[in-house]
C-alpha cells in the first residue's frame, strides 16, 4: 500500500533554511516531496511565482518534488504552477463574524466560481481545506461549499486534526469528502484547559502534538484510506505547539505514518 502513497511535508516551519538545506532535510527524513508555502517571508513569494520552475528544479536535485503550494490565487500563481508542473494550490475559506456564516460561505462560493476559468486555463486545481476558528471547520461544511464544483478543478483537502477538533470521526469525514478528495493532511491536536477549576469560566487552547497523542486517530484514518484504495498525497503538516523539538517530532511522525500504510 505504501507504494501507492506519496508523502509530502508542509515546509512552513523552515522558512529560514536555504533551498539546498531544506531539500537535504526533506530527503533525509524520507519524504517524497513537499507542500511549499508560496507566501511572503519564505524562500519564494507569490510575486516570484514565475520562478517556481526554477524552485522545482532545485528541489529535484535532492529527489524532492513539489506536490502543492499554499498560496494566494492570483493568476500569476496559477501560471507559475502550470509552468512548473505543480498541480494544486491549497487555500482555506474565511468565515467572519461580521458577515456571518452563510454570507461568508456565499462569498467564498463566488470566489471559487470566479477561479474556475483559471483552473481550466492552466490545469491547476484549487484544494480547499477545513480549519478551526474563522473558517469552515469540518468536512460537512466543506462539501456544502465545494460539492457542486467539478473535482477536476476544486478538490477537498481533508485534515485529520481539524476534523477531530470539530468532533468528526475520520471514517465519516473522509467518506463525506471522498468524491473530491485530493490530499489528506495528517497532524494531531487536543484541547488543553489553561485555567483552574476555581475560575469563573473555563478557558481552553488547542495543543498540537505528535501522531499518537491527540484527538485524531491516525490508524483509523489510514485504515479507511487503505480500505478504499486511496492512492495520492499524504501530507504531514508539521504543526506542533512545542516548536523547539519539531525536528524530532516530524521524524517520529513520518516513520509512524509509513508504518501504518504498510
Amino acid at each position: 500500500m505504501t507504494s501507492q502513497i506519496q508523502f509530502s511535508l508542509f515546509t512552513k516551519p523552515w522558512r529560514t533554511l536555504s533551498v539546498p538545506e531544506l531539500g537535504t532535510f526533506v530527503r533525509d527524513l524520507g519524504f517524497d516531496g513537499i507542500e511549499f508555502p508560496l507566501r511572503d517571508g519564505y524562500q519564494l513569494t507569490p510575486d516570484q511565482a514565475h520562478r517556481l520552475p526554477e524552485l522545482v528544479k532545485q528541489f529535484g536535485e535532492y529527489g524532492v518534488k513539489i506536490f502543492s503550494v499554499a498560496s494566494r490565487t492570483d493568476e500569476k500563481v496559477f501560471a507559475g504552477c502550470a509552468e512548473a508542473g505543480i498541480p494544486m494550490i491549497r487555500i482555506m475559506p474565511e468565515i467572519t463574524l461580521e458577515e456571518g456564516y452563510l454570507a461568508s460561505e456565499e462569498r467564498e462560493r463566488r470566489r471559487l466560481e470566479a477561479l474556475l476559468p483559471l483552473c481550466e486555463k492552466y490545469g491547476v486545481k484549487i484544494g480547499v481545506q477545513q480549519h478551526y476558528g474563522n473558517n469552515i471547520v469540518d468536512c460537512t461544511g466543506l462539501m456544502r461549499l465545494i460539492g457542486e464544483f467539478d473535482p477536476r478543478y476544486v478538490g477537498a483537502v481533508w485534515d485529520a486534526a481539524h476534523d477531530a477538533l470539530a468532533g468528526q470521526q475520520p471514517e465519516f469525514g473522509l467518506d463525506i469528502v471522498w468524491s473530491h478528495l485530493c490530499m489528506a493532511n495528517f497532524k494531531n491536536v487536543f484541547y488543553r484547559r489553561t485555567n483552574g477549576p476555581e475560575a469563573a469560566v473555563a478557558e481552553w487552547k488547542r495543543h498540537f502534538t505528535t501522531a499518537r497523542h491527540g484527538l485524531a486517530s491516525w490508524p483509523r484514518a489510514v485504515n479507511y484510506l487503505k480500505k478504499r484504495n486511496y492512492s495520492g498525497i499524504v501530507c504531514l503538516t508539521a504543526e506542533y505547539t512545542d516548536e523547539e523539538h519539531i525536528g524530532d517530532y516530524i521524524r517520529e511522525d513520518i516513520n509512524y505514518a509509513k508504518s501504518l500504510f504498510q
